[in-house]
């Protein structure tokens, strides 16, 4: 559950910057965060056993 947050706080912060702060580019590499921190939670999430 915590992955998600954090996937989803990066998400709501990269809009923020991109609209709010008026800096695209920051908007942009914050935005990037998202699949690393969704990559980073499958892999170190355990898998259920079959």
């Amino acid at each position: 559950m915590l992955i998600l947050l954090a996937a989803g706080l990066s998400m709501i912060l990269s809009i923020g910057i991109w609209f709010l702060a008026d800096d695209q580019l920051a908007g942009i590499f914050v935005g990037t965060w998202v699949p690393s921190i969704l990559a980073l939670g499958a892999i170190l999430l355990p898998r259920p056993s079959e």
